[in-house]
């Protein structure tokens, strides 16, 4: 067995990982980052990339290579016989957003931590630890036949909402709080470069009854669109959906507005941890981040900003803490907590069967109000913002979280 020693081993090779690693390497820390799958790779995900998630990127360095891509002004919303332009709104974030499918992002995020000092290790599968009580001692992995042990003083674990270490380490996914089920493909679409972001808040399953999830048209100026449909589900009222099946119907009512063309590629669909309802997301020297940590926000099934958010934190937690046990599920309290406890509540209530065809209507007549839903469904509230939506967000995350029977991340 080969055995390799680092300072910070990262797994999991997506934008959390690599985030993580590129800031620990850029502190100095010897870095190594291991993978399962050997870049660049696809991933289920709706490509779209929020004001917040620009913003990371262009903390990290991406800003030069984001000036390529795509650039969307806001979300057009329809359903319920309205149609509505709504453009990005948070006022400390970028005014605009992106789509870049994972395939290619991820893999450039990955160049980022390799530019950044990080030692990339490509089809290596962790799938054991040893411990030495709360730590990490080691991470075992595969290479093939090979057998590779990698010794570390600090492990950021970022392998994924189905997180293999997480079951070693005893991670819990807590499904009395909204989670989602998702699908997405690739179609071609003569409407490729189109300013706007669409979302479908209208979804409506085989008898034609609403479902608590939307339809989604991403495009990615490359000649197609990112296409999906998602909704949420909780262990009282699960999603028992065939969502391909969701997904084809969904594509045909588009066909002819979209001016899309050809048969869905790629199709793929996953679930989703949502809001931090996860437990044990720290030990000694670990800490769980992104999908892993259950950071999607519960109220669009996004994940990619917070993804980025939570492997620069880790690394800078690196720095302050010896203990990362109660320090790490703090901080990712501390930055998320507010917020997340509202949207699950909000995420929960559209699971509740007739509510939505009752609200929909309502909220898509009033522009003030679907702006503000905007802004919390993109997660564009920031620690900074001060206005009174940012305000009124996190007075209802306190009397949410005060509610909650089990706080996030607990």
């Amino acid at each position: 067995m080969t055995s390799l020693t680092c300072d910070v081993l990262v797994v999991g090779g997506g934008p959390s990982g690599s985030s993580a690693a590129s800031w620990a390497a850029r502190s100095g820390k010897k870095v190594i980052l291991i993978d399962k799958e050997i870049f660049p790779r696809d991933k289920a995900c709706g490509d779209g990339l929020t004001p917040r998630a620009i913003h990371e990127l262009t903390k990290l360095g991406l800003g030069e290579w984001l000036a390529d891509k795509p650039k969307n002004l806001g979300l057009r919303a329809a359903g319920f016989g309205q149609e509505l332009l709504l453009p990005w709104n948070g006022p400390s974030l970028p005014k605009h957003g992106s789509a870049v499918p994972r395939i290619e992002l991820d893999n450039r995020i990955l160049q980022v931590a390799k530019d950044s000092g990080a030692d990339v290790h490509e089809g290596v599968a962790a799938f054991d630890v040893t411990m030495n009580g709360g730590a990490i001692e080691s991470v075992l992995t595969k290479r093939g036949e090979e057998v590779i042990e990698y010794r570390a003083k600090h492990v950021i674990i970022a392998d994924g909402v189905r997180s293999q270490l997480g079951r070693k380490l005893k991670r819990e996914w807590h499904r009395d709080t909204a989670y989602g089920v998702a699908a997405r493909a690739y179609i071609t679409s003569e409407r490729s470069d189109d300013p706007w972001i669409s979302s479908h808040l209208e979804l409506r399953g085989a008898d034609n009854e609403v479902l608590s999830g939307y339809g989604w048209i991403f495009p990615l100026g490359t000649g197609e669109v990112n296409i999906g449909v998602g909704t949420l589900a909780t262990n009282k009222r699960p999603a028992d959906l065939n969502l391909r099946q969701l997904m084809s119907q969904y594509t045909e009512l588009q066909r002819d507005e979209w001016k899309l063309s050809g048969d869905l590629r790629l199709p793929w669909s996953a679930m989703l941890p949502m809001g931090g309802a996860v437990s044990g997301v720290a030990g000694t020297n670990f800490m769980f981040i992104g999908d892993a940590a259950g950071c999607v926000n519960p109220l669009n099934g996004e994940g990619i900003d917070y993804g980025l958010e939570t492997g620069r934190l880790a690394a800078e937690m690196l720095q302050t803490e010896t203990d990362f046990s109660e320090a790490w599920p703090n901080e990712l309290r501390e930055h998320y907590g507010l917020a997340f406890s509202i949207a699950r509540r909000l995420a929960g209530l559209l699971t509740v069967p007739g509510l939505l065809p009752k609200a929909g209507p309502i909220g898509m007549r009033s522009r003030s109000l679907m702006k503000v839903a905007l802004r919390v469904m993109g997660n564009l509230v920031t620690e900074e913002d001060k206005d009174i939506t940012a305000r009124a967000w996190r007075t209802a995350g306190r009397l949410s979280i005060k509610l909650d029977h089990r706080a996030p991340f607990s």
